[in-house]
């Protein structure tokens, strides 16, 4: 290679970086020797941002735009200062370029269940799954916190960590929110917002943000939801009784579909014990019977008492005063009083007159 060749390459020189791997996060301009020219070209592309390290210390940050490198102020030695070396220049410089662009469709979930009360089932274990985008926000803050000196640096070396950081914000916001199990679904939304603002605090720290965050299902332990599906059977049933009749008549289909005969009559059996019916055609009971009233309660009996020389004795039941009449301790004239009568009465003037009535006649001979 002549001289003017060489020294056409020491003048010309462009830096820049295309990405068609969909997952790198930060990418290491590779030189030999690291050695950047006097006059090079550096290309960012709108969604990157170039961050320059000259003898380890972070120089500048270059966002979006066409850059030519001659000024003194850049932190940049070339080749052509040093003809002493023979071309080799001491001093070296990086150039990272950092994906600005969103990193969409990552995945979340929690690995444990997460313990929260509930208002209306008490202590419950929720478990969620959902989405969210990353985004480098600070490039300079990303490279110095976590990329380091690594080459080329990949979304999978981060997301572990930011999944960690998601599930535990998730849980401190579930479980201080206060929203019932059964209103969760219709306030993901809300709930996305909050997890959200929770993780930025942290991890705007690593210089990130998170435009995006999607919660796309919360779900409750298998034997929480088989209890629930069956109290939602029973709503759904309305009515238990003509529940359990149309139970009935379709164990009677399905009997008769097996069997003609035993089959069927055990169905009709099984059919007529479900439905709670002893009696009655087609295993139906009477319209009268399904909506017979109670008996009513037996009329209480009365009781009397008795005024006699200005003392009250009693209270007697009917049959005891019927002895007494028959004794002869009660007479007509006798001052009676039961409840709901109004003030003493003479006792043939109440219903104890009849007592007086059957008195047996006189025995023979008296």
């Amino acid at each position: 290679m002549g001289i003017l060749d060489f020294l056409t390459g020491e003048f010309i020189d462009v830096i820049h970086w295309t990405d068609d791997t969909q997952d790198t996060m930060v990418w290491r301009f590779e030189r030999e020797g690291h050695e950047i020219k006097y006059g090079a070209k550096l290309t960012v592309r709108e969604g990157q941002a170039a961050v320059f390290v000259h003898e380890g210390q972070l120089a500048d940050v270059f966002t979006p735009g066409l850059y030519m490198l001659e000024t003194n102020n850049m932190p940049i030695l070339t080749t052509l200062q040093h003809w002493d070396h023979g071309f080799k220049s001491p001093f070296k410089s990086e150039i990272y370029f950092v994906n600005t662009t969103r990193f969409t469709d990552l995945k979340w979930g929690t690995k444990n269940p997460i313990m929260c009360r509930d208002p209306e089932f008490g202590p419950v274990r929720l478990r969620a799954f959902g989405t969210y985008s990353v985004r480098v926000s600070d490039p300079s803050k990303f490279l110095v916190e976590i990329v380091g000196t690594d080459g080329e640096f990949t979304m999978d070396e981060v997301s572990f960590q930011i999944r960690n950081i998601i599930v535990q914000a998730f849980s401190r916001v579930i479980a201080g929110s206060g929203i019932p199990v059964l209103d969760m679904a219709a306030n993901t939304m809300e709930l996305g917002k909050m997890v959200a603002s929770e993780i930025s605090k942290i991890v705007a720290d690593y210089g990130l943000s998170i435009p995006e965050f999607y919660i796309e299902n919360i779900s409750l332990p298998p034997a929480v939801e088989e209890a629930l599906d069956k109290r939602t059977s029973r709503g759904l049933a309305g009515n238990l009784d003509e529940h359990m009749k149309w139970s009935a008549a379709e164990a009677l289909q399905k009997g008769g579909a097996a069997s003609e005969g035993m089959g069927a009559g055990m169905g009709m059996g099984m059919g007529m014990a479900m439905s709670g019916m002893a009696a009655g055609p087609w295993g139906q009971a009477p319209a009268a019977a399904q909506h017979a009233a109670p008996p009513p309660p037996p009329p209480a009996e009365k009781v009397w008492h008795i005024a006699e020389g200005g003392a009250t004795t009693g209270p007697f039941s009917r049959a005891t005063m019927g002895q007494k009449a028959g004794t002869g301790e009660v007479t007509r004239d006798t001052l009676v009083w039961t409840a709901g009568q109004d003030g003493w009465t003479r006792a043939e003037d109440t219903e104890l007159a009849t007592l007086f009535t059957v008195m047996p006649p006189p025995p023979p001979g008296a």
